[in-house]
């Protein structure tokens, strides 16, 4: 928390979804940071301390968003991590997200009133 706001670091190699996951969630008093790399979002998760983080489940490799959140998970297990992907709606039923360590998964494009309703629960 910072200024008595929530942080949420999103990492997406999208720019694009970046912008837009940044626009709604700071229109609701969230404070977001970001990076465009799993590497990075290390670094940031390390530098912000964040509330909640998303991350894409595929970007520059395959696996980035599985490892970002096995090595998230070795640094804190207290902040939930929610998965962003543009995989298919059945992604909930074939994979056991908290096997990998998630506490959910987004669905690409993300629905905002969705993704506001399960920041404000888990948080």
């Amino acid at each position: 928390m910072r200024d008595n706001k929530y942080v949420i670091l999103c990492v997406d190699d999208d720019q694009d979804v970046r912008n837009s996951l940044k626009f709604i969630l700071e229109q609701n008093g969230y404070i977001m940071e970001e990076a465009s790399s799993a590497e990075e979002g290390i670094k940031k998760f390390k530098q912000c301390s964040p509330d909640l983080t998303i991350v894409d489940l595929m970007m520059e490799e395959v696996d980035a968003g599985v490892n970002f959140v096995k090595e998230v998970r070795l640094l804190s297990d207290n902040v939930p991590v929610y998965m962003l992907s543009s995989i298919g709606d059945n992604l909930n039923d074939t994979v056991n997200y908290t096997e990998l360590g998630l506490n959910g998964i987004f669905q690409k494009p993300i629905n905002p009133q969705t993704l506001l309703n399960t920041i404000k629960n888990k948080l």
